[in-house]
């Protein structure tokens, strides 16, 4: 008899251990639901105690599934990432390299148009220390690349480098934080300007250099 009350014990126990394992997953979905949202509106500056508040949840059980920003950062932008830097991967493939990265830039800040915290993750490399990084890398790597190719096609403006790209995005993240009724659409005008600028023309007069004060 004892052996079998020690049998029904243990089933009792694993019963109660699949409720907990449930719930549990259920909070880090909440989590994560609540980070792509709050990460969204007011960028990576949120705090996890700001997420944890929108989930309605205890911090101590934010902290307990991810134990820093970066974490959940990861879990909520790493799929997002991964998938545009595919499209850059792809964007190589494309005979025209220059029309290749404009159709690429303007796809991936599409996406990024309503989500203050993937322009921020792609433009300045906020959190670093996460995984995230090395796929931000990529996507970098793969547009220097499509400049590179156009530049050698004759489609790049003499004097655009990679290191370009990073201004260009920051003044289209600048138009899409405009307080305009409908500045998802603002931004494509502004792209197409800077993607006039970037492509060559006949009779272009030089660039100035990087670093010119005059």
């Amino acid at each position: 008899m004892g052996g079998r009350g020690r049998e029904g014990g243990g089933a009792s126990a694993a019963t109660g251990a699949r409720p907990l394992r449930r719930d549990a997953e259920l909070n880090r979905q909440r989590i994560v639901r609540a980070g792509r949202e709050v990460f969204a509106v007011r960028g990576l500056q949120a705090t996890l105690n700001d997420v944890a508040h929108h989930a309605g949840l205890g911090v101590g059980t934010v902290y307990r599934k991810f134990a820093d920003k970066g974490a959940l950062a990861e879990a909520v932008f790493a799929e997002e990432l991964a998938e545009i830097a595919a499209w850059a991967r792809d964007a190589l493939a494309e005979e025209e390299a220059f029309d290749a990265l404009a159709d690429f830039l303007a796809r991936a800040l599409e996406r990024a148009a309503h989500n203050r915290g993937l322009r921020e993750l792609m433009r300045q490399g906020a959190l670093e220390d996460s995984g995230l990084a090395r796929v931000r890398a990529e996507i970098g790597q793969h547009c220097e690349r499509l400049l590179v190719r156009a530049g050698a096609q004759g489609a790049l403006r003499e004097g655009v480098t990679g290191a370009d790209l990073a201004p260009i995005a920051a003044m289209i993240d600048a138009v899409m934080a405009l307080p305009e009724e409908r500045p998802s659409d603002l931004w494509r005008r502004y792209l197409a300007i800077v993607l006039d600028g970037l492509r060559a023309h006949p009779g272009q007069p030089p660039l100035p250099r990087a670093g010119d004060g005059g």
